[in-house]
């Protein structure tokens, strides 16, 4: 990185399983900082993320949820706030975003009343909302839009795998069927078996051929990785209300445009 180069100062919230393994790729990013984590449980409050994975530096001081109060955003601030934590949360950094702080949330499951707050910090800041923040699985959604105008008679089918203990259907599965326009409720079909970290297919059936197109999350590191891209972009955005699918539609349109 050059020395002109300015490192993106970016916030955390949730270390849980995810939260810790983002945590841990923002800590390594060269062209990322991780000025603090905030978590719902007090252990390791005042501790380091980067110490607790084996870094040699402090970086990523971690808060107890319950001690944040509004003026910790004005004395801690950041160029992003990037969430992995609970629904709800959204509304203790609304004055993060008055201040101009973007916010990346990557929740999977949002509560209606959640959602809409987080819909209204776009007035005031750029605000990027993907149930799913890896680079693939957007890039999935987006492929399977233009299959589905490409062939709109073909049959669509989306199977969502995940570890044993996941509860829910996939909130990606969920967003894929939206978007293609399908009843999720007879599209959507779920697996689940021990560890599997995520995996997504949609498949499109016609007479005599079939088109599958799939994805698979090997580690919950590509979440961290589709996390620093996203926020990376979100720095030049003018206030408003983006998707993983804006950002990506963008290097479609580049790439398609080299064809010949």
């Amino acid at each position: 990185m050059s020395p002109q180069t300015k490192k993106i100062k970016i916030g955390l919230f949730g270390f849980g399983r995810t939260g810790s393994t983002v945590a841990r790729e923002m800590v390594d990013a060269p062209h990322s900082e991780l000025a603090w984590v905030v978590r719902k449980s007090q252990s390791h409050a005042g501790e380091y993320a980067s110490r607790l994975h084996g870094f040699d530096h402090d970086e990523g001081l971690i808060h107890w949820i319950g001690d944040i109060t509004d003026g910790f955003f004005e004395e801690n601030s950041v160029d992003v706030i990037i969430d992995f934590s609970v629904s709800s949360t959204v509304n203790l950094y609304r004055p993060a975003a008055r201040l101009g702080t973007r916010i990346l949330s990557a929740i999977s499951n949002y509560e209606r009343d959640d959602l809409a707050e987080l819909k209204k910090l776009a007035r005031h800041t750029a605000v990027l909302y993907s149930p799913n923040i890896s680079i693939g699985v957007n890039l999935l959604l987006l492929t399977a839009m233009i299959v589905r105008r490409v062939i709109p008679q073909a049959d669509v089918a989306i199977v969502e795998e995940h570890f044993s203990q996941k509860p829910d259907i996939s909130g990606t599965a969920m967003r894929i069927a939206r978007k293609l326009k399908v009843d999720p409720a007879t599209a959507v079909k779920s697996i689940r078996a021990g560890g599997i970290v995520g995996k997504h297919e949609v498949l499109f059936g016609l007479p005599n051929q079939t088109l599958r197109l799939t994805h698979e999350s090997i580690s919950r590191s590509a979440f961290g990785r589709g996390a620093l891209a996203g926020a990376e972009w979100l720095t030049a955005c003018p206030r408003g209300y983006y998707t993983m699918e804006q950002l990506l539609a963008g290097r479609f349109r580049e790439a398609l445009a080299t064809l010949k």
